[in-house]
């Protein structure tokens, strides 16, 4: 007996082909809504670091390592050029000042001060037989004066003589006017022989002066000569401990050539270097600190170099007072260099995004924590923990703060 078969719903009997053509319009619009609508990324929940933004104090610092350094490092010249003898200390030798580094020798010099004596001799000789002659010569003027000193008062008592035997009739008044002129024009004579004389003698003294003065300067010459040869001994200027010396036995060195350095070991700077971004922000005297034990060691900035390379610039810091015991050239130290006092302000964690974007924008969470809108923000100070957060979010608002290289400037972000 044949059973008849009910005929089933045409969607029943076509259910899978409705169910295909469902997916597929589901797909394209999904695809369409992708295109159209704000670029969205997968991302994983646990490769992405959420901070949230809060009120709290920010304490505006620099967190950097330093590197101790001596505080003074002394360039050692050449006074005198010549050829290295002997080197007698070695690089690190500790040094007090005053001690033989190394020695020269200088040929030339030798000779020239060997010159210089003899010149020195020969001025010495020179002066004795000039100061004879200057001295016989005084002697000559001397005695020329007293002739002439003789003549004035022989004309004088003569013409008083004559003036007397006037008076008295013994010679006529004409006899009596030639004495006069006679006398008027010997007396005149005489003066000016006299004042010859005393120039001459003025002269002979500004000669003798002369003399001496050349003599002394020959002397001169050669004491500065000889005192040329104590240059040819390197010394320590200061106390210290001896970096390195750049020369050789045999080796040339000219006048002024930097062959050593000291460093003096007294104190110690630490150097820095510091991201061009402080570059307006950091100045000399600005408190600094060192912690070690436990123990808060306080610095400052004694010095700011601002040229900037490799996007750095570099400062030297000195401590204020007390320094940690294990101090020493080479020591590496964390610093924290303060920029202001702390402050109530809006702050992030600090992340990677910065390095990114330059904090120009940031990924905001929904509520639901299952997505992320990309907003604009606007980073003020910083510090090795926070961002200060000038504009773009609230307190509470949680963001990510990780890496954005693997976004590709997505404006979404879906969370898994």
């Amino acid at each position: 007996m044949d059973i008849k078969l009910e005929k089933r719903a045409w969607y029943i009997r076509h259910k899978y082909w409705l169910l295909a053509g469902v997916t597929l319009i589901a797909l394209i619009a999904l695809n369409i809504s992708m295109i159209m609508g704000p670029r969205t990324i997968l991302v994983d929940g646990e490769d992405i670091e959420i901070g949230e933004a809060t009120v709290a104090d920010f304490h505006e610092y620099i967190d950097v390592s330093g590197i101790v350094q001596p505080i003074l490092n002394i360039k050692v010249n050449c006074r005198e050029g010549g050829y290295i003898s002997r080197i007698v200390a070695g690089n690190g030798a500790m040094l007090e000042e005053g001690d033989t580094i190394l020695t020269i020798e200088n040929p030339e010099l030798i000779r020239s001060i060997e010159e210089e004596r003899l010149a020195w001799e020969k001025q010495q000789l020179n002066h004795r037989l000039q100061q004879y002659q200057m001295e016989q010569k005084s002697l000559s003027l001397r005695g020329q004066m007293l002739q002439a000193e003789y003549e004035m008062k022989r004309l004088e008592k003569s013409h008083n003589l004559d003036k007397e035997e006037a008076r008295m009739g013994i010679k006529s008044k004409a006899q009596l006017e030639v004495s006069e002129d006679e006398y008027s024009y010997n007396h005149k004579k005489t003066q000016l022989t006299l004042e010859s004389l005393k120039h001459d003698s003025a002269v002979n003294l500004i000669q003798r002066s002369l003399l001496d003065n050349e003599l002394d300067n020959s002397r001169d010459k050669y004491l500065r000569t000889h005192r040329r040869l104590d240059d040819l001994v390197v010394r320590s200027p200061l106390r210290g401990q001896l970096s390195y010396v750049s020369a050789i036995p045999g080796q040339r060195v000219a006048s002024g050539e930097s062959i050593a350095e000291i460093n003096i070991l007294d104190d110690y700077k630490v150097q820095a270097n510091l991201s061009e971004y402080y570059v307006d922000r950091i100045s000399v005297g600005l408190p600094a600190s060192v912690t070690y034990q436990g123990v808060k060691f306080p610095m400052k900035i004694s010095k700011v170099v601002p040229e900037v390379k490799n996007q750095t610039f570099s400062v030297e810091l000195v401590f204020c007072g007390e320094k940690p015991e294990n101090a020493r050239v080479g020591k590496s130290y964390n610093i924290q260099i303060e920029l202001g006092r702390p402050e109530k302000t809006l702050v992030i964690p600090r992340g990677k995004f910065y390095s990114f974007n330059g904090g120009r924008y940031i990924y905001k969470l929904s509520e639901s924590g299952t997505t992320a809108e990309r907003v604009p923000i606007v980073v003020g100070r910083q510090n090795p923990k926070q961002f200060e957060i000038v504009e773009g979010l609230e307190e509470g608002d949680r963001v990510v703060v990780s890496e954005y290289s693997d976004f590709s400037e997505a404006e979404r972000l879906r969370i898994k």
